[in-house]
């Protein structure tokens, strides 16, 4: 067990405050069958957020002016107790957790002051607008408790919480039955990987309790894992393909299964296909669920489990693959996607491969550095492009776009700042130097299998994601506009509560890479400041690289983002009769693309139709019908009921010398028996 630590009960407070306006806002809604007013509902569910980011900014400071070990504990209650083992209801912040809150709460506060203005037309008679910030709230206190929780347990609380927050925000719009299934797929998807996730923590807690030190909380894990270090497991017959063949270490699997669930959340090949269809929701629960929050939360979880995964080679190399090859996957399906909000959410399936890419070759402090500057930038992305389907009343399909600088110059501003940050211009944005932190990591795997593979894909996706980011820029804000002449006639920028969060954004966006930037290109010692604030709370080893490979390496990555700018630049602007030409010369290839490669088609045909003709003919028709209700329930009520009418009836004939000669008989019975 760790030594004592530093206690604080404000920590508590930052996932309790929006719990606790959710409650309020349910109870009136599902009890009482009463409405706030509006204002009541943006005080009460913005102000509990607000509360927490300053409560976070608190704790944060607390936590950078203590000497030592930084860390501070909040121990609420025993959730848990048996024998030695007993796990806390317990909130930890250390670096990891600060960061990770401090920018939860802060951009999830711009979304919700974003909201205001965004669902200020929700009229409907379900109480939609009260609510919606009550399922947002929820989503808060879910994301909250899983970055600030102790131990596994509570963490995997607050990671169920988040899937049934998207579910219910998702499908928000629930009269849409396209919504509801959108909904629902993404909660099923999700459960596929968190039952792997929850074998990885029965995995961990067994070899630890088979090794006399049964843990569950972050830290006693950390400090018991020696005892597991050196186990391996045998592999079935069917698994001696896999390399490493046949025994395999334990921390290797229990690596394997953890990262099943941060696949399913953090929507990865092949659990990726829910995210895309999230866009049902309302857009800010797509700037929540995208940018700062639920898909990120794989990608935390496996920097808090890194003293794992520092002893697992083999898991650390599948999440490094798997990163890469989800992140230019979704790359060039971005390419053909004509819905503004489709390109957005195809964006940060690439975007979350980089940063598993770099939590694969050992680079955590990376992984998280681009995860806070992707919050930043994506979010923008997402609320502004929310600003334009307001403006173009409802309309996200870019074919029906076109020329709206001209219309909406403010929020072609904020979204073309977004789009700069993304794609990674040098000293501009803060994209730059979080990827350029991303390709150096690849570039110096050395430890990884086919290392320089992944550098290559990261830097080809680089250049890809510059060309769709720009082209779909380039579709809505340049050229002639293409929607109809009575929705032109009413396009104009949104109102000053949708638009001041997008500006705050956009300042984040631009300057936020500049929490962390190396040192080759902000030459002030010790500039990597977030990389050094986080480095107690992880494990990897610090990189040594000579400036000059540094600027080599970082002008290969320009010049091909470059290359990306120009190409969209010439096919959008300066000949956008071209794409189509393209398209049609590509025939087949570009229909595949265009639709997403057929995954949900394939999916839909090899899994889904077929699981469920099994459940329709075999369980519902087979054993639910015929053998459960047919043969047991209705099948025994006719054997008791013809053995009734056919046999006991006869017995009941109403003469006294029957009922006589029966009892002589059961008598002479019994008496047998006895004496036998």
């Amino acid at each position: 067990m760790v030594g004592e630590l530093t206690e604080s009960q404000l920590l508590r407070w930052i996932p309790l405050l929006p719990l606790m306006a959710a409650a309020v806002h349910g109870v009136l809604l599902g009890v009482v069958r009463r409405s706030l007013p509006r204002g009541l509902v943006i005080v009460l569910s913005c102000g509990a957020v607000l509360v927490s980011f300053l409560i976070s900014f608190v704790v944060l400071i607390e936590l950078t002016a203590m000497e030592g070990e930084r860390v501070l504990i909040d121990n609420v209650y025993t959730w848990i107790g048996a024998g030695r083992f007993s796990a806390e209801v317990a909130f930890l912040l250390d670096p990891l957790s600060a960061a990770m809150s401090l920018m939860v709460t802060g951009v999830g506060l711009l979304i919700h002051i974003y909201s205001i203005g965004y669902m200020d037309e929700d009229h409907r008679e379900d109480k939609g607008f009260q609510r919606f910030f009550c399922f947002m709230n929820l989503f808060m206190f879910a994301m909250l408790t899983l970055v600030l929780a102790d131990n596994l347990l509570l963490m995997f609380l607050g990671w169920e919480g988040v899937g049934l927050c998207s579910y219910l925000l998702i499908g928000f719009w629930y009269a849409d039955r396209f919504n509801a299934y959108c909904g629902s797929k993404a909660f099923i998807v999700n459960r596929i990987g968190d039952f792997g996730f929850l074998v990885g923590i029965f995995l961990l807690f067994w070899a630890l309790a088979d090794a006399g030190q049964a843990a569950i909380a972050f830290r006693d894990v950390e400090a018991s894992l020696g005892a597991i270090v050196e186990r391996t497991v045998t592999l079935p017959a069917w698994l001696q393909f896999l390399p490493g063949a046949p025994e395999w270490r334990l921390t290797t699997v229990i690596g394997i299964c953890l990262f099943v669930g941060a696949v399913g959340k953090s929507a990865q090949i092949p659990l990726y296909v829910w995210l895309p269809d999230a866009m049902a929701g309302p857009t800010p629960v797509s700037a929540l669920i995208h940018a700062a929050t639920m898909v990120t939360a794989g990608v935390y979880m496996v920097c808090r489990m890194s003293f794992l995964y520092a002893e697992a080679p083999g898991a650390s190399a599948l999440i490094a693959w798997t990163g890469a090859i989800t992140a230019i996957f979704a790359a060039t399906i971005a390419i053909a996607q004509t819905d503004i909000k489709k390109v957005l959410a195809y964006s940060t399936v690439s975007q979350l491969g980089y940063m598993f890419l770099a939590a694969g070759v050992g680079a955590y402090s990376a992984a998280i550095f681009h995860l806070v500057t992707h919050a930043f930038f994506k979010a923008l992305l997402f609320l502004g492009s929310g600003a334009v389907i307001l403006a173009m009343h409802h309309e996200q399909n870019t074919d029906k776009m076109g020329g709206l600088r001209k219309y909406i110059p403010r929020t072609h501003l904020v979204f073309g700042i977004g789009v700069v940050a993304i794609a990674g211009l040098p000293y501009i944005a803060s994209g730059f130097f979080s990827k350029d932190e991303i390709l150096l990591s690849a570039y110096l795997a050395h430890h990884v299998p086919g290392y320089m593979a992944l550098y290559a894909i990261g830097v080809l996706t680089a250049g890809i994601t510059a060309f769709y980011m720009f082209r779909v820029h380039f579709r809505t804000f340049f050229g002639e506009c293409r929607a109809p002449d009575e929705v032109r006639a009413h396009i104009h920028d949104p109102k000053n509560v949708v638009l001041v969060p997008l500006y705050v954004l956009a300042f984040l966006a631009i300057f936020g890479g500049y929490l962390g930037p190396s040192e080759a290109f902000v030459p002030i010692p010790d500039a990597n400041s977030l990389g050094n604030f986080l480095l107690p709370a992880l494990t990897q080893e610090a990189h040594h690289v000579a400036h000059s490979t540094e600027y080599a390496l970082a002008g290969l990555a320009t010049g091909i983002i470059l290359v990306g700018i120009l190409l969209a630049y010439l096919l959008y602007v300066r000949k956008p009769e071209l794409p189509g030409r393209i398209a049609s010369s590509l025939g087949g290839f570009s229909r595949a693309v265009a639709n997403k490669y057929y995954v949900d088609e394939i999916y839909d045909a090899v899994i889904v139709r077929p699981l469920v003709a099994i459940s329709d003919v075999v369980l519902y028709r087979g054993i639910d019908a015929t053998v459960i209700d047919d043969i047991g329930a209705n099948g025994s009520a006719k054997a008791v009921r013809s053995l009734a009418s056919n046999v006991f009836k006869y017995l009941q004939s109403g003469l006294a010398q029957g009922y006589l000669f029966l009892m002589v008989v059961g008598t002479l019975a019994i008496i047998g028996y006895l004496t036998w």
